[in-house]
């Protein structure tokens, strides 16, 4: 099964440590990340995604558990 996952927060260590630990959990980065401004804080975004060989996915399955 093919996962998504889109990460976002403060543009902070929590955010990076929030991604890395996803892609040391065998997530890849799916594209750059994006960056957005709300007037006092930048806000980031990281997409990501994980190929899980013969599981198949439902509308059931707990992302966060991979």
């Amino acid at each position: 099964m093919k996962l998504y996952s889109c990460i976002t927060g403060p543009d902070d260590e929590t955010f990076c440590k929030r991604v890395s630990d996803k892609l040391n959990r065998g997530w890849q980065l799916h594209g750059g990340p994006t960056l957005t401004f709300d007037g006092k804080t930048v806000i980031a975004g990281q997409a990501l995604v994980k190929e899980v060989e013969g599981e198949i996915f439902t509308m059931d399955t707990k992302i966060g558990a991979y």
